[in-house]
This record gives structure tokens, sequence and C-alpha cells, in this order.
């Protein structure tokens, strides 16, 4: 993580994207109550517990510039997808090899999925499925771990969610994929939850999933989201 702090830090802007950086991150404190945040490591501690249901949503993997599902990548290699299944043992290697150009399987992938917060195709295909399941789409916060990149966010109060320190942003659900006009560097949020908490979203810089909590209904639209390869998981169970 250290690499992200190497770079040239720019002021903090007060937009970003179309995202408002605010200075009181007192919207979000709810996060840092004990009942709140789920231990380090587990998918409450990613995103929130105390939701009726969970979902992991897979970061494509791709060949050239399409998409391509953990799922097809798994039947090329004989190996089946689970909720808890680690893409290194997906593709049957550990985390220290070199580049994808070499470790790819031809015709099938040539790119490891996105470590980080939600890429941006999978936000573009989020956003309609959660703005149905809230009554505040247009009423959104989130949260950006401020040691990305090259703005010096260290100057800004943060918020503590289990292993990181985060700004808060503030706009509507759309906007959450507003920072990819800044150029394509950009992480988008780690964090999203609407003003009436109807569910909360959560990523990180070393996960190549999101994890999103919310009720019943908000779970099994987004399994069977034909745009999506999300998996049923538990609050406990860890997350790689």
């Amino acid at each position: 993580m250290d690499n992200y702090r190497m770079v040239h830090r720019n002021p903090v802007p007060e937009r970003y994207g179309r995202l408002r950086v605010e200075t009181d991150p007192g919207p979000a404190r709810w996060l840092g109550e004990p009942r709140n945040h789920g231990a380090f490591g587990t998918v409450a501690g990613v995103c929130a517990p105390g939701f009726a249901a969970y979902a992991r949503v897979l970061h494509p993997a791709s060949l050239g510039e399409r998409p391509v599902r953990w799922s097809a990548v798994g039947a090329a290699y004989g190996h089946e997808v689970v909720p808890g299944t680690d893409w290194h043992t997906l593709i049957g290697m550990d985390r220290d090899y070199p580049n994808a150009e070499v470790y790819g399987l031809p015709g099938v992938w040539d790119e490891h999925p996105a470590e980080g917060p939600t890429p941006l195709g999978v936000a573009r295909a989020l956003i309609p499925v959660l703005a149905r399941h809230t009554a505040t789409s247009e009423h959104c916060w989130y949260g950006l771990w401020n040691g990305y990149g090259r703005w010096d966010f260290d100057q800004l109060p943060s918020f503590a969610t289990p292993g990181r320190d985060e700004v808060l942003l503030a706009g509507t659900l759309s906007d959450a994929v507003s920072p990819a006009s800044l150029d394509e560097f950009a992480e988008l949020p780690d964090l999203w939850w609407p003003q009436d908490r109807a569910w909360c979203l959560g990523g990180d810089v070393d996960l190549v999933s999101t994890y999103i909590g919310g009720s019943g209904e908000l779970i099994d639209e987004l399994l069977a989201a034909p745009e999506l390869e999300a998996h049923r998981v538990a609050p406990g169970d860890g997350v790689g």
C-alpha cells in the first residue's frame, strides 16, 4: 500500500468527480459504533453488519477488453466457483507469481480481476439495482480510503472502518461512478450507503470482490442480475 503514497499529492479538491468532499465525517459515525462494524477480514468488516442478507459481487477477469466471468475461468480449469472461492486458487496459482500475460489462459482470460474498489462496469450494473431498494438514492454517502493516490486527503478529518481510515464524500447514487471522469486511474469510493441506510456496499484496495448488505429482496435481485456475477455470503465469512 505504500506505493499509493509515493506519488505526488495534489491539494484536496472540493469535488471528487461530482461527489462533494465533506469536512465533517459526522454522517459516517454510525459505522464506527461497535454494533455497526464487523471484524477485520470479514464480509461485515468490509461493509457493515446487521443486514438481513449479503452478497459477494465478483470483479470480472478480462480477455482483451471483454469481461470474463469467474465461472467461465473455473470451467476452463475444471474448478467450480463457490461463494468463498479465491481467485488464485481458482486458477491454480498462489499470490506470488509474475504478470497475467505469462499465466493467462489463451482464449479464456489474460488479465486478473481488478483489485480495489468496485470496477466501473460493475458499479454501473449495480446502480439501478441498488436504486430500487432505497428511498434516498438522491442522497447518498461514500467513504474513500485516504491512502489512495494523488490527493492529500490526510489533512481531512476521517472516519475509521476495520483496517482503514476513510474520508467522507456525498452525492447522488448515480454520482458514484463520476470519479472515472477525472482520469483512468481515479478510484471509485470504497463504501456506499444511502441516507436511509437501506443497504451498504463495501470494497477494499486488496480485494477482487465487492460486498453488499441489504434486504433479502435486494440480495435476491443482485444474485439474479445477468450483468453481475454474485454469490450469497454471510456477514462473518472471510473475504480472503
